[in-house]
This record gives C-alpha cells, sequence and structure tokens, in this order.
C-alpha cells in the first residue's frame, strides 16, 4: 500500500508539473528583419559588416500566454533598434543599442509593462536601452508552408512596416548562401526570407529607412 501510494502521489505531482509549465507557456509569432543580409554568401556579407547591418525591427505576436502574471493573449509588440556596429557580427560589439518599442494599443498599462519585459527577455541586449515608447494599432500575419513559417507582414500604425517573401532560386546571388546571422531573438523555429519592405518612419533613433528586397528578414515562431 505504501509503494502504491507514494506512486499514486509522484504522477499527481508530475501531473501538477506539467499543468503549472503549460499555465506559464507564452507563444506566438515573430517577424525580423534588419539592414544587412542574414541569407547570404561571403561575397554580399563582407562588404556589409561594418557598414551595415546596425538596424532591425523584431516583432512579436502573442497568441497565447502570460509573462509575469499578466495575460497577453492577442497583443502584439514590437521593437525598433539602432546599434553601433553591425549587429550578429563576432568581432565588434554593437550595444549598447538605442531602441524604440511601439505597443498594441489595446493594451492595458499594466499589459504594456509586461509586454516590454517579454520582449527585452527574448532579444537580449538588443531593446535594453528604451529611448522612446509609442502605441499604435498592430498586425502581424505569418503566412507557412505546412510546419514552416515562410512569409510575414507587420504594420505598426504609420511608424514601421515589414512585408516578406519566401526566398527563391533567383536569390542565390553568390551560389554558397548560408544563414550568415542568427536570428536577434530567441524562436523555436525561424527560416530566412527576403523583406520586400523594411520600413520605419518613427522618431528616437535620429535615423529612418525604407529597404527593398533584401534577404535581410526572419519569420519564425516563439514559445516559452
Amino acid at each position: 500500500m505504501r509503494r502504491l501510494f507514494w506512486a499514486v502521489m509522484t504522477c499527481l505531482g508530475l501531473m501538477l508539473l506539467v499543468t503549472a509549465a503549460q499555465a506559464q507557456e507564452i507563444y506566438g509569432e515573430y517577424v525580423e528583419t534588419r539592414s544587412a543580409d542574414v541569407y547570404t554568401g561571403p561575397c554580399i556579407s563582407n562588404s556589409e559588416v561594418g557598414l551595415g547591418g546596425n538596424q532591425a525591427i523584431v516583432a512579436w505576436r502573442v497568441q497565447k500566454g502570460s509573462w509575469g502574471g499578466v495575460k497577453l493573449d492577442g497583443l502584439s509588440v514590437v521593437g525598433v533598434a539602432k546599434a553601433s556596429a553591425t549587429l550578429g557580427d563576432p568581432y565588434n560589439n554593437p550595444y549598447p543599442a538605442k531602441a524604440v518599442l511601439i505597443f498594441d494599443e489595446k493594451a492595458s498599462p499594466e499589459q504594456r509593462a509586461a509586454l516590454r519585459q517579454f520582449a527585452q527577455a527574448m532579444s537580449g541586449e538588443l531593446l535594453q536601452n528604451v529611448v522612446r515608447t509609442e502605441a499604435a494599432p498592430i498586425s502581424i500575419e505569418v503566412k507557412y508552408h505546412g510546419e514552416h513559417p515562410m512569409a510575414g507582414e507587420v504594420q505598426a500604425g504609420n511608424l514601421a512596416s515589414i512585408r516578406t517573401r519566401m526566398l527563391s532560386d533567383k536569390d542565390h546571388l553568390c551560389g554558397n548562401e548560408e544563414v550568415a546571422y542568427a536570428p536577434l531573438a530567441k524562436t523555436t523555429h525561424a527560416m530566412p526570407a527576403v523583406a520586400l519592405v523594411d520600413q520605419f518612419k518613427g522618431e528616437g533613433l535620429g535615423v529612418s529607412w525604407t529597404l527593398h528586397e533584401k534577404r535581410s528578414a526572419f519569420v519564425g515562431n516563439f514559445a516559452r
């Protein structure tokens, strides 16, 4: 009986741990672009490192979940950053970077604080030095090919926008392309893509930009 009792208690404990983990889980979709090709060959990456790649936009849409006990279902947050060197360059430190955070206008003050903590936790040093915050209507959509995220769109009011497409054979310019830089934030799965539009027209960073047709995007999802 004692053995049966402890076996039952162990099973109950495991069930409670699984339930608690599920209760804390947060998951959704992620889109990123930056001012340097992320899927490329040395012929392009060597020409950009040290000269470009210091600007980035990262965007999350929470499908379901909480952060710090605050429910974030259906909300989005976008981070825009300008670093001092090429992001991902192993030989130069691009941080600290200046960052602007754009919160979903539907989020309450408590949810905005949680979204800020979430975005900073997911992106390491990239969004730690926030110089400006905004609120805007945000739409984020990711399209899938089977289980693989292949294309995405982000629109954060009139401040930031991303529109991507799948890579194709025509995007192999060097012939030996690979993923030269990893995503700037934690993901469960991310695929490189071509940024048809990569645009920031807000204030706070001392620079705005509009880029087209660069192999500079990632489209993916996250779960924690």
